[in-house]
């Protein structure tokens, strides 16, 4: 016996729904006044339809510019990890050279916290 119960997949993914609605949009203007679509009242192709191409347009941008802050993360990265030793290196010596008076750390743009660390209790 046949399977009489079917499904039609709608994608959750942008792209692909975008993909999906320039082929209906494509297919409802090439059937033109016999297009089955024609009878919506709401959400009509006439309407959404031209909206399509700008929208997949600016959903290529928004990845494109992804990948571009993807790359300039890496290269961030990269350059990071030299500067944060520059940094605890500095705070070091300042602390060996004020240690009297740690405060002056806060001069150079430490935060310096002189508060007791509360005690952990083991359960």
């Amino acid at each position: 016996m046949a399977n009489s119960s079917y499904r039609v997949i709608i994608p959750k993914n942008a792209e692909e729904l975008l993909d999906l609605a320039a082929k209906v949009y494509q297919k409802h203007t090439s059937l033109a006044a016999s297009s089955p679509l024609n009878a919506m009242v709401s959400h009509k192709w006439a309407d959404n339809g031209p909206t399509v191409a700008p929208c997949l347009q600016l959903h290529n941008q928004a990845e494109e510019l992804t990948r571009q802050a993807e790359e300039a993360y890496r290269q961030r990265d990269l350059l990071l990890g030299e500067i944060v030793e520059s940094v605890k290196a500095s705070r070091d010596l300042l602390l060996g050279a004020y240690r009297q008076t740690p405060k002056v750390l806060g001069e150079y743009g430490f935060e310096v916290d002189d508060t007791a660390r509360a005690v952990k209790v083991k359960a």
